[in-house]
């Protein structure tokens, strides 16, 4: 069982964010467990091909010896990202400037989750020389898997953020670490994880930012040491229909074939938003994976909000869609 501390004036800095850094390294875990996370397998098909090509393996290799099976992560490769959205250039950079004696540091107390694979005491011993490569292995690695869903990871991840701070807002703490994941509850004063560790951190004035995640598929994890940043990832909610109709054919059906069936009922344009919205979208996000313009998105959104085939929730200032269930029946009864 691990736990974090929190004084009164810590649980006014709990904040939310979303790391392509940390994403990225965890689609390891998929890639090499795919029984484990037999729900990503539509991404694994994917990502399999990708992973042996001669300009990838290597750096698949190097990332793989830190993404190891039930172990911790070493924390300066996964640091909390200073803001909400911030991009991967900025994470990695953050990764570049680490000082060699925290790479050291971080990379050996990873040790007490089971023993270390060769290459990554390799970089421990030659951390000048070895995160430099490594660095490129992530953007190498995140351009080729993570990139072109890229997207829809993100709005999959938005959303929960947007359900977990109506939590937060309607509950306080303990509301928001009692709905977070069955294995985590607020006890007092803390944060308890029933995990298989012993881990203790104390957020003393340092900041609290959860952060939702696509690959992450059991309890709650948390900084491995009080040296580091402390913080916490979380599985997201409706993972579950993040890869549906990605590479999913019907039967006798080509992908141009579902396609024209469906857009021979709604057009086109409707019929590829609506099988995007099997999870929440936002007409920023829409137009972007799209390429139609924000005008030409809110437009047939509003369409299909009015055949009720689509709903919308407001967060913020932000505006999610979601397919209804009347427009999966549509989207499932064609493909």
């Amino acid at each position: 069982m691990s736990e974090v501390r929190f004084e009164v004036s810590d649980v006014a800095e709990i904040r939310f964010c979303v790391s392509p850094l940390w994403e990225t390294v965890t689609s390891m875990w998929a890639l090499t467990q795919p029984g484990r996370h037999a729900i990503h397998l539509p991404w694994i098909k994917t990502a399999r091909p990708l992973a042996r090509r001669r300009d990838l393996a290597g750096h698949v290799e190097l990332l793989t010896a830190f993404a190891r099976p039930r172990a911790w992560l070493p924390d300066f490769l996964t640091p909390p990202p200073a803001s909400p959205l911030q991009d991967i250039c900025e994470e990695l950079a953050t990764v570049l400037a680490s000082p060699p004696e925290e790479v050291r540091r971080d990379i050996l107390v990873t040790e007490g989750s089971g023993p270390l694979a060769p290459l990554a005491r390799v970089v421990a011993d030659d951390p000048e020389g070895m995160v430099p490569r490594l660095v490129a292995a992530v953007r190498a690695w995140h351009d080729a898997a993570i990139r072109p869903h890229w997207p829809r990871m993100r709005a999959l991840l938005e959303a929960d953020i947007a359900y977990r701070a109506r939590q937060l807002a309607a509950g306080g703490a303990r509301q928001l670490f009692d709905t977070l994941h069955p294995a985590a509850h607020w006890d007092g004063d803390r944060l308890v994880i029933a995990d298989r560790w012993t881990q203790s951190l104390t957020v003393s004035g340092r900041g609290f930012p959860l952060m939702p995640s696509v690959f992450a598929d059991k309890a709650p994890l948390i900084s491995c040491s009080n040296e580091a940043a402390p913080g916490a990832v979380y599985p997201a909610r409706a993972v579950g229909t993040l890869w549906e109709g990605l590479g999913r054919p019907g039967p006798g059906a080509t992908d141009g074939d579902r396609a024209d069936a469906l857009s021979g009922v709604v057009g086109s344009a409707r019929a590829r938003l609506l099988e995007l919205l099997r999870a929440p979208g936002t007409t920023s996000d829409l137009a972007h994976r799209t390429g139609l313009s924000v005008g030409a998105v809110s437009q047939q959104l509003g369409l299909l909000y009015e055949a009720r085939l689509v709903q919308r929730n407001r967060q913020g200032r932000a505006v999610y869609y979601l397919c209804t269930e009347l427009g999966l029946a549509l989207l499932d009864g064609v493909f």
